[in-house]
């Protein structure tokens, strides 16, 4: 009976971890398995950001149980949460309307935030240039987490603290029922059996069910982020999102300027080209994470967005991020990119399998943001909140 669960997850990324989370929450008996030594996909390549007010209506509810989540976590064991909040800074007129209308849809949504002035801006950011910002929206609930340290400390707290079963270097190779269980094979020949399996692979979608990846409509991003190095004495507190981010983020969407604002963006711009917008996140270290950009390419065509670092793309974020903050220093000392995938025309990939095999992947840049708050209710659904008996 050691190697039979009620659950098996397989990917050891934030999507994964949290189905594995709130699996044990329900009182199940789960194995969270991870194809490396250890978590490196788009959970460990990003900003670390976690912005409901970035999102749509649906997602920014899953986003604001997130908040709850992380921070419930961090009251028993630090995973690296900051509540600082996030700003939106605005740089013209039509990107303050756009921060007023959101403020607007924000309060009746009954999501904390608040319109700060000019003057304000300046004060609270050192650094931020004049010339730039016109206004301010400031979301106070919102964190932010170190990319590279809490997944970790994640998996230590269910591992540790939790008593769950995790299995690292442990690549699936094949899942498929037998008799009444599912069978999860792994490269070295170890196997697991379960009751249900729930497969969040990332971008990773050439060695299970190559076909329903092919014919999907996944597609996959590379974004280029860069890292300054530390800051010294200089602080800059939370998210800092500019008017790029205004122009593109799925929760001005719903503000009624959006469509007419951005039916007067110039189409062939360097910063359309490479769909660039400018983020702004200091680490714990004091450096600065900026960015980013996005490339894309269909899921079967990963290979086309090449492996390479695009030394136009990270000169132009640089320069653009210099227009907006002064920084004490712009000196880079690590460069990287980062894969996600996401659908074409859906929100998020989900595929039932032989009835007892879910597909749930393709979240998009909202991983790190909605996993947790998402995968509690994807994993009441998949189990319809009755714990399985083995």
């Amino acid at each position: 009976m050691d190697n039979k669960y009620d659950v098996v997850i397989v990917g050891g990324g934030i999507l994964g971890t949290f189905h594995a989370y709130h699996a044990m929450e329900m009182g199940l008996k789960v194995c969270l398995v991870e194809k490396n030594a250890y978590p490196k996909g788009a959970t460990t390549q990003n900003f670390g950001q976690v912005v409901p007010s970035g999102m749509n209506s649906k997602w920014q509810k899953y986003g604001r149980e997130s908040l709850r989540i992380y921070k419930e976590i961090q009251s028993q064991f630090d995973i690296s949460i900051r509540q600082n909040g996030t700003v939106y800074l605005a740089s013209n007129e039509e990107e303050e309307q756009l921060l007023v209308e959101l403020r607007a849809i924000n309060n009746s949504n009954e999501y904390a935030s608040k319109m700060l002035t000019k003057s304000e801006c300046l004060d609270r950011y050192p650094g931020l240039r004049k010339d730039y910002v016109t206004a301010g929206l400031f979301f106070p609930e919102e964190v932010t987490v170190e990319p590279r340290i809490m997944i970790h400390r994640l998996q230590e707290f269910l591992g540790t603290h939790k008593g769950m079963e995790i299995k690292m270097s442990f690549p699936v190779i094949n899942c498929e029922r037998n008799g009444d269980w599912i069978e999860v094979e792994s490269s070295a020949g170890e196997k697991l059996w379960a009751k249900k399996v729930v497969i969040c692979n990332g971008s990773d979608f050439k060695n299970l069910y190559p076909e329903a990846f092919a014919h999907s409509d996944l597609e996959v991003s590379k974004l280029q982020m860069m890292q300054t190095k530390p800051q010294g004495n200089y602080e800059l507190k939370g998210s800092i999102l500019t008017g790029w981010s205004i122009r593109r983020y799925e929760a001005f969407h719903e503000c009624p300027s959006f469509a007419r604002i951005k039916q007067n963006e110039p189409e062939d711009s360097f910063q359309k080209q490479w769909g660039v917008h400018i983020l702004f996140k200091q680490a714990v270290d004091g450096s600065v994470i900026l960015g980013d950009s996005h490339q894309y390419a269909d899921a079967n065509s990963i290979e086309d967005l090449g492996y390479d670092l695009d030394m136009d793309i990270d000169h132009f974020m640089v320069e653009e991020a210099k227009k907006i903050i002064d920084l004490p220093t712009y000196e880079i000392q690590r460069r990287w990119y980062g894969m996600y995938s996401q659908c074409k025309t859906s929100d998020i990939f989900q595929k039932t399998i032989d009835e007892h095999i879910h597909i749930v992947t393709g979240i998009g840049g909202k991983g790190m943001t909605g996993s947790a708050g998402f995968s509690k209710k994807n994993i009441a659904t998949i189990f319809n909140t009755q714990k399985i008996n083995l």
